[in-house]
């Protein structure tokens, strides 16, 4: 039996796109959902508490930075990432694959698997389809991913195949490596670059497999926008509805709505918390630098119309201040406020879906942001 499950529970009569549950070992989580990423067992700046309070459901650990430290054997001995970190709803974590993928210089690809340059020590590590699963069985989320390779954009055809054909095999392999079925579930994962009989193909052999959830890959590679609209619908459009659907690496805005559009039902990225190191923050009116001198006599609050801590008792004044000194309650502020601005984008884009006003919901949001040719 599979650990992790999905219902679809209403499709909008105006738009085609769907609200669902997933229901994991660790609790029902709603559809479509953001979903933040903890690369380190944390999410940066952000409490466990916190974080049920944003509304977020699943978040991510990452496979390659946790086998680095602490080692996915202090993670078996303290009973998994669930109790490492203190976080008791869903998690997921990725393979391992675009952290080593994106070592270029330094990897070596054969059938078995990567070998590659530790980035800590220089030490020279092996990572397979078995070894990545094992990995995330010690680490022990809901969901563990597959492993795969993410390959550039633009790729060539040959490239493009030969890549998406071992993945392919990797896929099996990892699947048949996991020890702990009954426990943990494994996505598949969709490739094929820029090419739709290439997508289609990898799809349909993913499906033949029998995966509880399948996740598209390969994009948000620094391809245009019509591209990765191309390739996420030439994905979807061969995987079968009742399962749910990750697109990996998305937190724009407008690409997450294109992404309900067409039937994602998880998005996952580091987006909020990375720019709010920076002090760009998102809001119902599009991003605004908070650095900027025209903020720093503005008593009034981020976001009108954003219900978060920070929102509700800090202003951009005082947000201005605390990025201009580089004061770290500044960084946490900035970072609840952003991830609980996507988060609550999909529990509103959940909402219009439910009331069959998605396309409405959707050209509103959009024409209420700034936003250049590749998204808010």
């Amino acid at each position: 039996m599979n650990p992790v499950t999905f219902e679809i529970t209403h499709v909008c009569r105006q738009s085609g796109a769907r609200t669902g549950i997933l229901h994991t070992p660790h609790g029902d989580v709603e559809t479509p959902m953001f979903m933040p990423v903890g690369t380190q067992a944390t999410v940066k700046f952000l409490s466990p508490e916190e974080l049920y309070d944003l509304g977020a459901g699943v978040i991510l650990a990452n496979t390659y930075h946790l086998w680095l430290r602490p080692g996915e054997e202090v993670l078996r001995k303290a009973g998994g990432v669930h109790r490492f970190m203190n976080y008791h709803g869903p998690m997921l974590t990725d393979s391992g694959g675009f952290q080593v993928f994106s070592l270029a210089d330094t990897r070596k690809i054969t059938e078995e698997g990567v070998t590659f340059k530790n980035t800590l020590n220089g030490d020279m590590l092996f990572l397979s389809p078995e070894k990545s699963i094992e990995i995330q069985n010690a680490i022990g989320a809901d969901i563990m991913m597959s492993f795969d390779e993410c390959i550039p954009f633009p790729a060539t055809r040959e490239y493009a195949e030969s890549s998406m054909l071992r993945t392919l095999r990797w896929a099996e392999r990892g699947k048949n490596a996991n020890q702990r079925p009954d426990e943990q579930a494994i996505f598949g994962i969709v490739q094929g670059g820029d090419y739709q009989d290439l997508r289609h193909y990898s799809a349909e052999k993913l499906v033949e497999m029998d995966f509880p959830g399948y996740a598209i890959g390969g994009t948000s590679v620094g391809e245009d926008k019509e591209t990765f609209v191309r390739m996420v619908r030439w994905s979807q459009e061969a995987l079968p509805l009742d399962k749910p659907r990750y697109l990996m690496g998305v937190g724009a805005v407008n690409d997450l709505l294109d992404a309900v559009s067409m039937n994602i039902d998880m998005c996952d990225c580091v987006l909020p918390t990375r720019i709010a190191r920076h002090g760009t923050l998102m809001t119902s009116h599009g991003r605004i630098n908070i650095r900027k001198a025209v903020y720093k006599e503005d008593f009034s609050p981020l976001d009108e119309k954003c219900d978060c801590y920070c929102c509700r008792n800090y202003t951009r004044a005082y947000l201005n201040h605390l990025q201009r000194t580089d004061e770290g309650f500044g960084t946490r502020l900035m970072s609840i406020h952003n991830t609980r601005f996507l988060v609550k984008l999909m529990e509103d884009a959940r909402q219009a879906i439910k009331e069959d006003r998605y396309n409405d919901f959707k050209n509103e949001t959009l024409a209420s942001m700034k936003f250049d040719e590749r998204g808010f």
